[in-house]
């Protein structure tokens, strides 16, 4: 600037505006919403009490009844009043006309779909190799107990939510705050087509069975072995969802 041009006082752009902070129940309807969408509150399953919420996130009661309002206008939540009521996750219909919606949602989403796949197949089977040189032995056994509680699943719902928390626990056992999020995020993108492939009794007790296998390398201390066990278990995934975008490409 040459000596003598004044100085703007004012910017002469202002491409900022301000942050619209979301409301307290909005942040917590965001909070559970992203729990029911990973799976890790399963359809049926009761929620926390209001008193119980309340304390969870550090709100009032008032707060929690409107979070709970809003869930219930998306048709997430369903309450029954009185005194053995409560809010609990709704059941997602398994008609034609659903499915038909999801296998269209999939067509939409393809590009991104492949895309999470790919990233899966690097990151996690690295993480869990992160997560073998750490070692921490309370995770371990917190990991043990996830991989177990997949077999004891008596719905799919139940079965990928125990799936999510396995998955989510081996990146959290990186220290690494960046891999838990990128684990979310591709569970969230993965979600609905991992619900359009077929359940089945044989496919849990393979996964649960591989889960053990990333575990036992952990526990060894063996972080080679944890990145090939985490590659041979999403391989197969990997492989079956391919398969299917590739047939909705065709319908």
């Amino acid at each position: 600037m040459k000596p003598g041009t004044p100085v703007p006082t004012e910017p002469l752009n202002q491409p900022f505006r301000p942050i619209d902070q979301p409301r307290a129940h909005e942040y917590v309807a965001e909070q559970i919403r992203r729990q029911i969408a990973l799976g890790l509150l399963a359809p049926g399953s009761a929620l926390p009490t209001e008193r119980e919420l309340a304390g969870l996130f550090g709100v009032g009661r008032a707060t929690i009844q409107q979070a709970i309002r809003l869930l219930e206008s998306e048709r997430l939540l369903e309450t029954r009043r009185g005194r053995h009521g409560g809010s609990s996750v709704t059941h997602k219909s398994t008609d034609r006309l659903a499915m038909d919606y999801l296998l269209a949602r999939l067509r939409r989403e393809s590009s991104r779909i492949t895309a999470a796949v790919e990233l899966r197949e690097i990151l996690e089977p690295r993480i869990a190799a992160r997560a073998a040189e750490n070692g921490d032995p309370t995770i371990v056994v917190e990991a043990r107990t996830a991989a177990r509680s997949g077999g004891g699943a008596d719905s799919d719902a139940e079965f990928m939510g125990s799936d999510t928390e396995f998955h989510l626990i081996v990146a959290r056992a990186t220290g690494n705050e960046l891999f838990v999020d990128a684990i979310e995020r591709i569970r969230l993108t993965l979600n609905d087509v991992l619900l359009a492939l077929p359940d089945s009794d044989l496919w849990h007790e393979r996964s649960v069975a591989e889960h053990e296998q990333i575990v036992d390398a952990w526990e060894a201390g063996d972080p080679i072995a944890a990145e090939a066990a985490m590659a041979n278990h999403i391989a197969e995934t990997a492989s079956s969802i391919r398969a299917l975008m590739v047939s909705l490409e065709d319908r």
